[in-house]
């Protein structure tokens, strides 16, 4: 698998770092795009080696001239081409109209795109719409997406899929269903969250060979999560030098979320783990778990000294929004200690608003629109601004979970790579919960425990849906694979 840059771009700094190759560089905007179409071309080669036709959707913008290269370099080695143009070509510009009169002169052709176009390659490429799409896909556009989503040819995206916003990873109105892209010089960050895997395929990178030093002239504060290697524990270590988490939650019906919650906390290695939970459950919950200490507790007063001893809360799971869970709820975040705070503690939160350095948010969507007051539509629209916002409002560090997790510090976001759509179940989020706790116990900074136990969570579950499959994934299914990561 091809390694991919950390640094990820809005295409505004992505079109900033163009303009420094070619001003301050003196690379000709022409030889870029003409390694833009070798780097597609050279992609198709390696992936479908044994394909004899392709067609290609051009539009009418530069990602057009990059198509016109990849025809030009299919025609030459013998492979039946098929041009669509969606616009007049003779009305491109600059870089593009060169690239388009080059196959022209090359004894190139243009098909013209008919509305029930019958696709007929085996590769397509997706030439139509660049990074700079702002507005949703109408019209002729609109209908050379949906036929190319039609067909069973392998399609490669240039750039980006025609149709997904390279800066938030929504679709505006259809995109382009592409098996791979092939994304040039900067990562774009739209590419990695909201809808963006369900449209882009396996994710190929060039930078098409400009100076490295380009990168330093563009700061992003944009980045993927790396796992970090974790330290061994010293030879003389006990529990109480991995810290106490204190799980707060399980009302009744709901003991399930809390107990998870704990046992994640003990498989990323914290040293002690405290349930306080609904009384009439609090004797049978560690039934198959006995190392969880577990409380049950009425009232504000008996939570107290469970408080006082632990060094991370957290509070939400299967926590409900009683009169019992507001109690325990106002108690816990009026608490000096670090927090992490899930599921219903952040419905309570929305209610309540308040700010905390020390705590870490981790809402879905959904919860998402309660914390910011808004429709969930409108938190996927632009995950990015939702977790910013939510950052802002609340302090802490936020994680908003999902296809894509975002992770924002007040000076930073982050997005975590793995995960796959087995997890979408019940139980997935308390756990997360419990890994992100048990990293700070141990040590870690929030932001740092955060990005952290997001990643090692998603990858637990791609380890775990092994062979098998990511239907029936329990939550549970996640705690050997977290042990193994953290070791």
């Amino acid at each position: 698998m091809q390694k991919l840059p950390t640094e990820l771009y809005r295409a505004d700094q992505v079109r900033e770092l163009d303009h420094i190759v070619i001003k301050e560089y003196g690379i000709p905007g022409i030889e870029l795009m003409s390694r833009a179409g070798n780097a597609v071309f050279r992609h198709l080669r390696i992936k479908w080696p044994n394909a004899k036709s392709i067609s290609v959707f051009c539009g009418s913008g530069n990602n057009a001239g990059d198509g016109y290269i990849i025809a030009g370099l299919a025609q030459v080695i013998g492979l039946k081409v098929t041009v669509y143009a969606l616009s007049d070509p003779e009305n491109l510009k600059d870089n593009a109209l060169i690239a388009y009169q080059d196959y022209i002169n090359a004894n190139g052709t243009i098909t013209p795109f008919q509305v029930d176009q019958a696709i007929y390659a085996d590769v397509v490429i997706d030439a139509l719409l660049g990074t700079g799409l702002n507005k949703s896909v109408t019209g002729i556009y609109a209908q050379a997406i949906h036929n190319i989503n039609k067909c069973r040819s392998h399609v490669i995206a240039v750039d980006v899929p025609s149709g997904l916003n390279a800066d938030t990873g929504s679709v505006m109105a259809c995109a382009v269903k592409a098996t791979c892209t092939v994304t040039f010089i900067g990562l774009k960050q739209g590419l990695y969250t909201g809808l963006a895997a369900d449209y882009c395929g396996e994710i190929l990178y060039s930078s098409l060979a400009v100076p490295k030093e380009i990168f330093e002239k563009v700061a992003t504060n944009t980045h993927r999560v790396v796992k970090k290697i974790f330290p061994p524990r010293s030879r003389c270590a006990h529990k109480g030098d991995h810290g106490h988490v204190l799980i707060v939650g399980g009302d009744r019906g709901y003991s399930g979320a809390a107990r998870m919650a704990g046992e994640a906390a003990l498989r990323v290695g914290a040293g002690l783990v405290s349930v306080a939970t609904h009384p009439e459950h609090a004797a049978l919950l560690n039934l198959n778990r006995p190392e969880l200490m577990c409380h049950g507790v009425d009232n504000a007063g008996q939570l107290s000294p469970l408080l006082d001893k632990a060094d991370v809360i957290v509070i939400g799971p299967g926590l409900g929004q009683s009169k019992w869970a507001t109690v325990l709820f106002i108690a816990a975040i009026k608490s000096s200690k670090m927090l992490v705070i899930d599921a219903d503690g952040l419905n309570l939160l929305a209610h309540v608003p308040e700010k905390h350095p020390d705590w870490v948010l981790t809402p879905h969507p959904g919860e998402a629109a309660r914390l910011l007051r808004c429709a969930t539509a409108d938190v996927q629209q632009d995950r990015y601004a939702a977790v910013a916002a939510i950052q802002a409002k609340y302090d802490g560090i936020a994680v908003l979970k999902g296809s894509g997790t975002l992770i924002a510090g007040n000076d930073d976001v982050t997005v975590s790579t793995t995960g796959n759509p087995g997890m979408a179940s019940g139980g997935m989020g308390d756990v997360l919960a419990g890994v992100i706790a048990g990293l700070a116990a141990q040590g870690f900074s929030l932001k740092d425990a955060a990005q952290q136990g997001v990643y090692l969570h998603g990858m637990a579950a791609d380890l775990a849906v092994g062979q098998t499959g990511e239907r029936g994934l329990l939550a549970s299914d996640l705690m050997p694979f977290l042990r193994q990561l953290v070791n």
